[in-house]
């Protein structure tokens, strides 16, 4: 009975260990996800809102996109596809550093909604998307439903958007537009509850190893994959909330 007693008891703090440990890795993943946020939001404005330095990226009268605008705007995705190959070879504090450089091209990429729409509606919408983004987020991380058979359908709805966005930079098509800011937002709300389930099965899964450096690492991946959500979801419902300049 005292062995029995023992094994529970052992077994009770290590649950509580575990569950100590996941709030502290959440938090830092939402921690690196919001400063993330913070440095896109000023590059973003500190650039949408100068003229001289946003005329280097686009046309000032019709906010058309540049050689060095084209870049700003791929270089977000290629810079995605860097950090997911050199994750295992860098650091923590690399990868972190790598993912605060993502955030501020990032805003590079971004900055032209400051000269495009009010700044009113831009706070509107990020208002509205981080109510969703909570929610969403939220919901992932307490329902006990496995929702980890969403990832592949959701993933190749991401790759049919690109695909979709990058026909429509040289069809210019409103409709087609439409099309793609609601598909964005529903596959975007269901990342956000799918990524966040994922971070938190991930911990669990690795948390007995106590591999620091591995722990770390996956805290700033989270931090990424929950970002790209948060952005490209205000980004499709800025297409609807969004009132022009």
């Amino acid at each position: 009975m005292a062995d029995y007693q023992t094994i529970r008891a052992g077994t009770g703090a290590r649950s509580a260990a575990i569950d100590e440990g996941l709030r502290a890795h959440m938090n830092k993943v939402y921690g690196t996800m919001s400063v993330g946020m913070l440095v896109t939001a000023g590059v973003a404005w500190a650039v949408g809102s100068t003229p001289a330095l946003l005329a280097i990226f686009r046309d000032p009268a019709t906010l058309q996109p540049n050689i060095l605008g084209w870049v700003a705007m791929f270089a977000p995705l290629i810079m995605v596809f860097a950090f997911g190959a050199a994750i295992n070879r860098l650091s923590a504090s690399g990868a972190q550093l790598f993912f605060y450089a993502f955030a501020a091209v990032m805003g590079l990429s971004m900055a032209w909604i400051f000269a495009a729409f009010t700044g009113y509606s831009i706070a509107q919408t990020f208002l509205v998307t981080s109510i969703a983004f909570a929610g969403l987020s939220l919901w992932g991380y307490t329902t006990k439903k496995d929702i980890s058979g969403w990832g592949s359908f959701l993933i190749m709805g991401v790759i049919g958007l690109v695909v979709a966005s990058i026909v429509n930079i040289f069809l210019a098509s409103p409709a087609m537009m439409f099309a793609i800011s609601i598909l964005g937002v529903l596959i975007f709300a269901g990342l956000t509850a799918y990524d966040t389930q994922r971070i938190k099965n991930d911990y669990i899964q690795h948390a007995a190893r106590m591999d620091d450096e591995w722990l770390a690492k996956s805290a700033i991946m989270g931090a990424l994959n929950l970002y790209l959500d948060f952005i490209n979801m205000f980004m499709f419902l800025l297409q609807f909330m969004g009132n022009r300049e």
